[in-house]
């Protein structure tokens, strides 16, 4: 296992070598997650980095994850943005799944925009929709910042607001005005990668979530760790609702968060702009 200052080395490393061949330093990033790839289309990019390239980085092997460093701009307003992320489930230690969030910080962001594709446990959801993350329950087995403390933030940080209020606010104001329907809602994170079980969906709903995942929560843990604001959106992709539950694919999941992307991309476009 690396020490801590080695992997305080490899951050400050990354960031060195991001910063020698961009000249762009933005406060807000984006993490793009299953296939919602097509919403860096709508930034106008200035430099990219394929994460194999890139010092330290893993490699996402998730299909609909294209696995690039980009850094332009969201309307007017500079951005860093992932296509793609890694994933616990893909054999990574939690150090690496979140380790660009720590090279974010060595950036200079301030301000983390998330997203992900997830099962529907609220029996109002409807498949398509996009829901605000309003809170989290973390069920992977392995927490972000086990072990001696990243001197960046910290040895037991506050989680009483994971996700800003005041941009949950803004995005419903923006939803109200386009005529989006938005959700709300808890994101369960869970190992993964298979799929829940019926049963499972029913326990994770009586726990109290809404929709369930396997990515976003380490991520939002370390950026809160960090400093930084955050600001979530689930695109429901499935249905784990009593009654409604049926089988699903990857592609499935890739299909439907692929419709859901206009909407996600007004909402995320306005918001930037007022960061």
């Amino acid at each position: 296992m690396k020490t801590v200052e080695t992997y305080v080395e490899q951050i400050r490393q990354t960031g060195e070598w991001l910063k020698a061949r961009t000249q762009m330093r933005p406060e807000v990033a984006i993490v793009l997650g299953t296939g919602l790839g097509r919403l860096a289309e709508e930034i106008k990019v200035v430099d990219a980095f394929p994460y194999s390239e890139i010092p330290n980085f893993p490699v996402s092997t998730v299909e609909g994850h294209s696995g690039r460093l980009l850094f332009g701009y969201l309307g007017n307003t500079p951005v860093m943005a992932m296509e793609g992320r890694f994933h616990y489930y893909e054999g990574y230690s939690m150090k690496q799944v979140t380790f660009p969030q720590r090279v974010m910080h060595e950036l200079g962001i301030k301000t983390f925009f998330v997203s992900n594709a997830s099962g529907g446990m609220n029996p109002t959801f409807r498949i398509g929709d996009l829901m605000i993350i309003t809170d989290h329950i973390n069920l992977i087995p392995e927490h972000p910042l086990y072990g001696p403390n990243i001197p960046i933030g910290p040895r037991f940080p506050d989680m009483h607001e994971p996700y800003d209020k005041e941009y949950i606010a803004k995005a419903k104001k923006i939803a109200a005005e386009k005529n989006i329907r938005l959700v709300e809602g808890v994101y369960v994170a869970t190992q993964g990668p298979t799929f829940e079980t019926p049963a499972e969906y029913r326990m994770f709903y009586r726990l109290g979530g809404d929709a369930v995942g396997m990515s976003t929560v380490p991520e939002v843990i370390v950026a809160r760790h960090q400093g930084m604001r955050v600001f979530g959106i689930s695109v429901i992709t499935d249905l784990g609702v009593e009654g409604k539950t049926c089988e699903v694919s990857h592609e499935e999941v890739q299909k439907a968060a692929n419709e859901a992307q206009p909407l996600m991309a007004e909402i995320f476009r306005e918001m930037i702009a007022s960061v």
